[in-house]
């Protein structure tokens, strides 16, 4: 088994490594975590925060913390404040706090700079005729009637702008490069836009705002960042990263002589949850959920008020690991490594979720004993308590049948079991009211039979144990009980809208009986309910009622809950071994509704999967309904591939490209025309 110390690179400690030894000085490494103040941190964002902070432990070298607020309509002081919180929560610590708001100043004396050198220049056509000028990923861009302006033109203009003299919307400061590039983000992008809003740091002192390309790479450079790692779907504005770059580089070379090399890592994606910042806020003004800090949001902070520690969340990153190519994990495993932490380090304690009373009716009246517990049995360190014990107690009423087979290792008339770190019981009979519901369970305990006595008794063999609560002794607490937030593994990937697939059951309230050992507990502090899972105390905690909040149950109940598998599904990978074609086939669902920079990303990662598409599997898509646009697309994207490794065409093939050449549809149609 690989240790920490001698466990293979991944490929991005790989490349750090090449670096160094091709010349690269262990002083100059920099890494940076860069997110936007526009939402809070969800589980997503930690593989980054991982990989940046982690490269800074392994080398010893500095981490920035850097947000990128270019946007001041969706910005706000309140992200940066949780944004911080959550990072030192997972016990990471940044060298600088930087903004790129600081840079607001040098970037526009560069975009001065290259305006004067002939490489941007101030369009002011509407968005709509901009974006007819782009072209396709199939055909070239043509130049705007703005595109000739003279440096002095131009430079009149952005000063202008600058200045505050036009309203939103009538000119942009666009990156002179080539309208007829293959990568459409080379097509002349946007670096300025006019936008009337109040900043969060800097006020009204720009009416002027860089867009991110723009002010991403340029921030690295100003920062003297060694490595700018990002995720994958970034890997086509490489290209635009690395001439932004290299165009302020010829200005300020001596200021700043070194240059970042970006490079891209796979994004994590977690099954039946939400990763988009936009959706996830959707979810929060409409009153799904009490807030981003909500238990059931993926975000740091709800994982944080529901129990989840730094440690479980690391532990969860590592196993994960850094890959090249983006997968759906299955939140089980996060599940799976919060339960192993959660199982060492918390106290146990007893509390009864769904009471029904239990009278030991040869137990004295007035008695209470004050019986020994261990906290913990996997922490010998631990120590133990005293727990109440008395005629009248509270147990789960799923605990008890009146009737019950072999197979039943819990209370029934007649049966016996054992109350944990107490007696032997047998239940003789019970109380119902007028309905039928059982009110009451009459038993009998032998009184020699106490555990750890050492008695004859006490050493007689009962198939159950159960956990229970004295009932003059026992605290009234509420318990929120959580379930996935979605019904479905891949909410954000169907057809209808992601709300659709929200869980009606994802929370329940319950008041449960706690043993009186939580008399002082505090916020956040865990604990094992016996028998029921993992619980944490909520913040919303006071003297006179605490809040716990369910964390995880003791085992992986959610399987139990889908449908059972036929022997031909079980051989199909599981989820976190997804086959390409069916991501594939999820990608092409929403191509058509995304806007053309995130096509043209999308149509990348199907040309990446494409490699692991046998044409056996692609062929059942040529007869894809002819509504589904986008799943013939992303067919089309694949076929090609395809074809250009030596797949034969056949009648088939010549069939589908014929039917999508004459589609209406027109990036279908234009798909189809380069086969």
């Amino acid at each position: 088994m690989a240790t920490e110390s001698n466990k293979p690179l991944n490929f991005i400690e790989q490349i750090v490594e090449d670096d160094l030894n091709n010349g690269l000085s262990k002083k100059e490494l920099r890494f940076r975590f860069p997110p936007e103040p526009n939402g809070y941190l969800h589980i997503g964002h930690t593989k980054a925060i991982g990989i940046s902070f982690g490269l800074g432990e392994k080398y010893n070298a500095a981490v920035n913390l850097r947000f990128d607020d270019t946007n001041p309509t969706k910005e706000e002081q309140a992200y940066v404040d949780a944004i911080k919180e959550d990072i030192s929560w997972l016990g990471y610590t940044w060298d600088q706090e930087c903004y790129s708001s600081d840079y607001f100043d040098q970037l526009f004396d560069w975009a001065v700079l290259m305006i004067k050198d002939g490489k941007a220049y101030v369009d002011s056509q509407s968005s709509a005729d901009m974006a007819k000028q782009k072209g396709t990923p199939t055909q070239p861009g043509v130049d705007g009637p703005y595109r000739n302006r003279t440096p002095e033109e131009n430079l009149e203009l952005f000063l202008q702008m600058r200045n505050g003299d036009f309203e939103e919307g009538t000119h942009v400061l666009r990156a002179k490069i080539d309208m007829k590039h293959t990568n459409m983000l080379m097509r002349d992008p946007i670096m300025y836009r006019i936008l009337h809003a109040s900043h969060h740091r800097t006020g009204s002192t720009w009416c002027i705002y860089p867009m991110y390309d723009w002010t991403h790479g340029e921030s690295d450079y100003i920062e003297q960042i060694s490595h700018s790692l990002c995720s994958l779907e970034f890997k086509p504005h490489r290209e635009l990263y690395n001439w932004f770059k290299n165009c302020v580089y010829n200005y300020s070379y001596q200021k700043y002589p070194k240059l970042p090399k970006q490079r891209e890592f796979a994004r994590l994606n977690l099954n039946y949850t939400i990763m988009s910042k936009r959706k996830l806020l959707r979810l929060v003004e409409e009153g799904v959920v009490a807030g981003w800090d909500d238990p059931r949001m993926p975000t740091i902070s709800g994982l944080r008020r529901r129990g989840y520690t730094p440690k479980a969340i690391k532990k969860f990153i590592n196993t994960v690991g850094v890959a090249k190519r983006d997968n759906s994990i299955d939140v089980s495993l996060l599940e799976f490594c919060v339960r192993e932490d959660l199982n060492k380090t918390a106290p146990r304690i007893m509390a009864v979720l769904d009471p029904v009373k239990l009278i030991i009716t040869n137990y004295q009246q007035h008695n209470t004993e004050f019986l020994d517990a261990e906290n913990n049995p996997e922490d010998p360190q631990s120590g133990s308590r005293t727990l109440p014990f008395s005629k009248t107690l509270y147990i789960e009423r799923d605990d008890f049948k009146e009737e019950a087979n072999s197979k039943y290792f819990r209370l029934a008339l007649g049966k016996e079991v054992r109350l944990k770190n107490a007696y032997i019981i047998k239940a003789e009979s019970v109380i119902k009211n007028e309905e039928g519901d059982i009110q009451e369970i009459h038993c009998t305990y032998d009184p020699k039979s106490l555990s750890g006595s050492g008695t004859e008794e006490s050493l007689r063999k009962v198939k159950g144990t159960l956990h229970w609560v004295s009932a003059a002794h026992a605290i009234q607490a509420e318990v929120r009980i959580y379930d996935r937030l979605f019904s479905h593994e891949a909410p954000d990937s169907q057809e209808e809208d992601f709300m659709t697939f929200l869980n009606p059951s994802s929370l329940h309230k319950t008041t449960a009986f706690v043993e009186p050992n939580i008399s002082n507990v505090q916020p956040n502090d865990h604990f094992q309910f016996q028998r029921l899972g993992y619980f944490c105390v909520d913040q919303d905690s006071t003297a006179a009622k605490v809040v716990f909040n369910k964390t995880v149950g003791l085992r992986d109940n959610w399987v139990k809950k889908k449908p059972k598998e036929s022997v031909s599904q079980k051989q199909t990978p599981t989820k976190h071994e997804r086959k390409p074609i069916d991501i594939i086939k999820q990608l092409g669902k929403k191509y058509t509704n995304l806007p053309e920079q995130k096509q043209l990303k999308v149509k990348a990662e199907i040309q990446q999967l494409s490699a692991g598409v046998p044409y056996k599997e692609l062929e059942p898509l040529f007869g894809t309904a002819a509504k589904k646009v986008g799943t013939r697309i992303a067919a089309l994207i694949v076929l090609k591939e395809l074809l250009s490794k030596g797949q034969e065409r056949n009648q088939q093939i010549d069939e589908f490209i014929e039917k999508a050449s004459a589609d209406s549809n027109k990036l279908l149609a234009e798909e189809a025309s380069v086969l």
